[in-house]
């Protein structure tokens, strides 16, 4: 008995113990975080200060507040850019006088062409201020070449490299593998250019896919290069010929070529800058870096409201999450900003390729609901493919980039036939009764022909309400729309040429025509969904880490991964873009 006793005891103290711990931990990181708060709500800019902005982490499009900044945590002020934030830091800097000039450091861009050009318009804005950008970096990879050619001045390290070789789609196929493992896909769709469900039925491109993709990166190709080429001041077709030749192979040879202004060491280039600041050789330069300016960044001003409703990830049913347009979030915010006396114009951020086609138009009924009681303009991000031009195509203008992957109109709808798997791999067999003649369409058999023809009959409806709203929305017949339709991808400058966009431009000129559709030149803008608080960012914090740990553990092959864990969410009728595409 007496050993039970000291054994509950041994327990119950240790609980308390544990307890305790976790009580003071607590209090402790809670004491932490609000002195970080507390002490850097605002950082004093010398002047001749120059600001520091470091490209290469994760860009999205909205910026949430990172619950780990400031603290002593590795890795704690590597957080995400938000890009809209991002633009409002280098316009605050531009006006700012104690602001000379931009140290860009960017070494890749982890984000798409479309938001690479938005950040480039930025910098380019800065530069007709009066003031400078000189980018820097011992590695350029493609995307943040291009970034960097609207610098002033590009540095490159003498022993660096310069990746400057066109662009490259690739995309994973399946087919082997379910082979393999004794899966069968059952898919159905509508349209001849609806590949997203090609790496489960083939083994490479189809000629119709392939035809795609190559005007596409064509498309986004000769952008790159005419742009580059207008900033390095050389002859478009000689940049087209060292892209397709691949004639950059040394620092040196970025330097003949001129895609480069100097091999410089670090210290050469922090001796360029002290050289503009007009400082001393030895002096101190004020670097200011983007985490702790975006700090003294005050929120736009004036009487009137247009409100940005960022549509962000895949889109799903449900709440929002990162990563995620959950449709019962972003319905609920286009709701409240309709019903919004301070509203005068709504512009939708869209950056997704699509998924559930029903999520996709419970927001489109919102949409079409607020652009009858005030403007609405919809401003693309790197993708709205699918269902994020069904997202699009309800509002009342759509402006895109060049480089936008947009159109993408189609439909398939996908299930899994586990049970050869199961049963040759595993042992495992099912059996089942049923009541009629039409059983649970699970993974644990085959469908039968009659359960196909129901599947594929209500593909072809939701294809045909997908393409009769595009055609009321963009003021075209339906059989004109399903001509640029059948799951066929353009880029927003193809777009713009056969009617599925309006205007070429950012997110800039997005929220410019919306203030002048609702006639206001006194107006501040506010980004929703609002940011997540201080538990919603410590948990995406911690699930950050577990990312990164697999990143690191995966390296080359974490695209797969990520590919291989979105295939849980194409269960039933997809809008989505046809195919994960990797450009290179």
């Amino acid at each position: 008995m007496n050993f039970f006793k000291t054994f509950f005891a041994s327990c119950l103290g240790t609980l308390v113990a544990l307890v305790a711990l976790f009580a003071l931990f607590f209090f402790a990181m809670v004491g932490l975080v609000s002195s970080a708060s507390s002490t850097d709500d605002k950082v004093v800019v010398k002047d001749n200060s120059v600001l520091h902005l470091k490209l290469n982490v994760p860009i999205s499009q909205q910026e949430t507040e990172n619950p780990f900044e400031g603290l002593p945590i590795p890795g704690a002020d590597e957080s995400a850019i938000g890009l809209l934030n991002f633009k409002s830091v280098i316009k605050a800097a531009q006006e700012d006088p104690k602001i000379q000039g931009i140290f860009l450091d960017v070494t890749f861009v982890m984000a798409g062409y479309a938001t690479a050009e938005e950040i480039r318009q930025s910098l380019l804005d800065f530069r007709q201020a009066g003031k400078w950008v000189v980018a820097y970096s011992e590695i350029y990879t493609e995307p943040a070449y291009y970034v960097a050619s609207a610098a002033d001045k590009v540095y490159l390290n003498p022993e660096g490299e310069l990746e400057f070789n066109g662009l490259t789609a690739n995309v994973t196929f399946f087919k082997k593998m379910f082979d393999k493992l004794d899966i069968e896909p059952e898919i159905f769709r509508v349209g001849e250019f609806k590949s997203a469900v090609e790496p489960f039925l083939l083994d490479k491109m189809s000629e119709a896919n392939r035809l795609q993709l190559q005007e596409w990166i064509n498309t986004i190709q000769e952008n790159l290069v005419e742009n580059i080429a207008e900033s390095r001041n050389l002859e478009k077709a000689r940049v087209k010929e060292i892209a397709d030749k691949m004639l950059v192979r040394s620092a040196q040879d970025a330097l003949a070529l001129g895609l480069v202004d100097s091999l410089y060491y670090y210290d050469q280039v922090l001796a360029d800058f002290r050289t503009r600041l007009g400082v001393s050789e030895n002096a101190k330069i004020n670097f200011v870096k983007y985490n702790k300016y975006k700090k003294n960044v005050a929120a736009s001003s004036g009487t009137d409201e247009i409100a940005v409703i960022v549509a962000d990830g895949d889109i799903l049913s449900g709440k929002a999450q990162p990563g995620v347009v959950g449709s019962d979030t972003f319905a609920e915010q286009i709701r409240k900003a309709r019903l919004s006396d301070n509203v005068k114009a709504i512009v939708v951020r869209v950056n997704s390729p699509g998924g559930s086609a029903l999520a996709s138009d419970v927001m489109w009924r919102e949409i079409e609901l607020a652009k009858q009681a005030k403007p609405v303009v919809a401003s693309l991000g790197d993708y709205a493919a699918s269902g994020g031009y069904y997202l699009a195509m309800g509002c009342d203008t759509i402006v895109a980039q060049p480089n936008t992957i947009t159109g993408s109109i189609g439909v398939f709808s996908m299930l899994f036939d586990v049970s050869k798997f199961m049963d040759n791999k595993l042992g495992i067999t099912f059996d089942e009764v049923r009541t009629g003649e039409i059983g649970d369409l699970s993974f644990t058999r085959p469908l039968s022909d009659a359960e196909k023809a129901i599947f594929q009959k209500q593909t072809e409806e939701i294809y045909e309400t997908f393409t009769a709203k595009a055609a009321a929305g963009r003021g075209m017949s339906q059989a004109d729309i399903k001509k640029i339709a059948s799951g066929r991808v353009w880029t927003g400058e193809q777009a713009q040429a056969n009617g599925l966009v309006d205007i070429l431009g950012g997110y800039d000129e997005a929220v410019a025509l919306a203030a002048d559709m609702a006639g206001t030149t006194s107006y501040k803008t506010r980004f929703y969904p609002k940011q997540r608080n201080f538990w919603e960012e410590w948990m995406s914090g911690m699930e950050d880490v577990k990312v990164r740990q697999i990143k690191e553990e995966l390296g080359m092959y974490y695209p797969l991964y990520e590919q291989m864990k979105k295939l849980q969410g194409l269960y039933g009728a997809q809008a989505r873009l046809p195919y994960e595409v990797v450009l290179q």
